[in-house]
């Protein structure tokens, strides 16, 4: 058992000896080639890295003298531009130079002149002296000569120097008003027939370019029946149809012993349009009772609505007026129903605006604005039935409300005379309204106001001194004026018809103009025996 324990041993420690003795055998060649292939690389490294530095070198010396070349190209084109600039320098210095020798000489010229000048003017300033000392001698001897005349003619005349000098005034004074009346009537009568002949031009134009319909129209307030049998089933049983159509409407019917006609009386004329239609549209439905009637008037106030605004849509669109306020435009389309002394005053309306804006463009004024104020003058009588105040003020709030433009504004407070006119549109506005309504069939009155205003108008002119009769002719257009010959000069009638003038301006509203028409004449009657 030992024995064989130790042959394992004695085999397990040889097995390690020649391992070992391998590997120390193996280990110095090893290191040998690693030192040899080591050495081989250091050298090659060297050589390498020899080379590199070598390549190095004379890359860096290509690029010094490369540094070098551009460095002198550099500086030989400063020094080129440096030179350029300085003998720029040089020339402006140059011509500086020269244009202040210039100016020298010149400055030089003008002193001389000057100096000149003042020669000159020195010995006109002596000889003016001398002028005016010999002057002032001979203005000596001329005074005493004429104080000399002057006191013999004082004793010639009986007068002192002052009271012949009132005499001369005063005779002069009446010359010179005679003159002047004479004068003022020359430029009177050419300004005024110039005036007329371009206005006439100006007013034909307009008139003639204008087509609006001027006849006279009434807003209809009676409705014809069939029959007088109707009139039974208008007031209904017990009179309960009537009392439904006048809460529907608003509007009175009177139904009296006029044959074949019911009467409608109301401020409102939409609201009279509104009962006219539905009463018309009722009588040929055969249905009259309070149902229908409620039912019919809803439907032609839908349809008067829808055709006030299509109306106003129409005016404006004719107009050639854009951009007004959409409640502007309803209130024009309500003035269809509505008629001023039986003139429509929608159709007036544009009539107005037409004439304004054509009358603005011959004269150079602003077309639009007359346009606008001539269709929006009379705004407020739309609504002048619901509204406190006259047609004029409650226009003006109108258009202040829907922000029409101030010039457009002024255009309507002014149309009557009310303000003081501050634009040419608002004068354009104001003639336009006068020639619309002063149409021959425009506008209707009655007898009483006209025999009023032909009153009124005598009166004025009877008011004043000298007057001796008046007469107002031609339906107020004219007013003759007999004067007393004894009182009234020839010079006197040309102011006494200015002051008539005024007065009538200021005391009577009328359409148009009126002619102050003074006759003085004075007969000298003899007999032959």
């Amino acid at each position: 058992m030992i024995t064989m324990h130790l042959l394992a041993l004695s085999s397990f420690g040889w097995t390690t000896i020649i391992i070992a003795l391998t590997l120390a055998l193996a280990i110095p060649g090893t290191i040998i080639i690693f030192m040899a292939v080591q050495k081989n690389k250091s050298g090659k490294n060297k050589l390498l890295a020899s080379n590199i530095l070598q390549e190095a070198k004379n890359e860096a010396k290509n690029l010094k003298k490369e540094a070098v070349l551009e460095a002198k190209e550099e500086v030989q084109k400063l020094k080129e531009e440096n030179d350029a600039e300085l003998k720029e320098r040089r020339l402006e210095i140059q011509r500086a130079e020269n244009r202040i020798i210039q100016r020298e000489d010149f400055i030089n010229m003008k002193e001389e002149a000057l100096e000149k000048k003042n020669d000159n003017i020195e010995n006109l300033r002596n000889d003016l002296k001398r002028k005016e000392d010999l002057a002032n001698k001979k203005l000596e001897e001329q005074q005493h000569t004429l104080d000399k005349i002057t006191k013999e003619l004082e004793r010639v005349s009986g007068l002192t120097k002052e009271e012949a000098k009132k005499e001369l005034i005063v005779k002069f004074e009446e010359e010179a008003k005679r003159d002047a009346v004479v004068l003022v009537r020359n430029i009177e009568a050419k300004a005024n027939e110039e005036a007329e002949k371009k206005a006439k031009e100006i007013l034909t134009l307009s008139i003639q370019r204008t087509a609006v319909d001027h006849t006279s129209e009434v807003t209809v307030s009676t409705v014809a029946l069939p029959n007088d049998e109707i009139k039974g089933r208008i007031i209904g049983r017990e009179g309960r149809n009537i009392r439904a159509l006048e809460n529907a409407t608003g509007v009175d019917f009177i139904i009296d012993d006029t044959p074949e006609s019911v009467v409608l009386s109301c401020f409102d004329p939409v609201r009279k349009e509104i009962a006219r239609i539905s009463l018309e549209k009722l009588i040929m439905d055969g249905r009259i009772h309070p149902a229908r009637i409620e039912e019919m008037v809803e439907k032609v106030t839908r349809d008067i609505e829808n055709t006030i605004k299509e109306q106003g849509e129409a005016a404006v669109f004719d107009a050639g007026v854009h951009g007004m306020h959409p409640e502007l435009v309803k209130l024009l389309g309500r003035l269809n129903y509505r008629t001023s002394y039986g003139q429509n005053c929608l159709k007036h309306s544009l009539e107005v605006s037409y004439l304004a804006g054509l009358l603005a463009v011959e004269i150079g004024a602003n077309e639009k604005v007359a346009k606008i104020g001539g269709l929006l003058h009379d705004i407020g009588k739309a609504v002048d039935h619901e509204t406190e105040g006259t047609h004029i003020s409650i226009g003006v709030e109108l258009a202040t409300k829907y922000k029409e433009s101030k010039a457009v504004i002024h255009c309507i407070a002014a149309h009557h005379g009310g303000v003081e006119y501050e634009s040419l549109e608002a004068i354009l506005v104001q003639v336009a309204d006068a020639i619309s309504s002063s149409r021959p069939g425009a506008r209707r009155e009655s007898l009483e106001k006209y025999i009023k205003r032909l009153q009124q108008l005598e009166e004025i002119a009877n008011s004043f001194e000298g007057v001796e009769n008046s007469y107002a002719i031609q339906a107020g257009r004219e007013v003759r004026i007999i004067v007393k010959p004894s009182e009234v000069s020839d010079e006197q009638t040309v102011f006494l018809a200015k002051d008539i003038a005024s007065k009538v301006e200021k005391e009577m509203e009328y359409p148009g103009q009126i002619k102050i028409n003074i006759i003085r004449e004075t007969r000298s009657v003899d007999y032959a025996k």
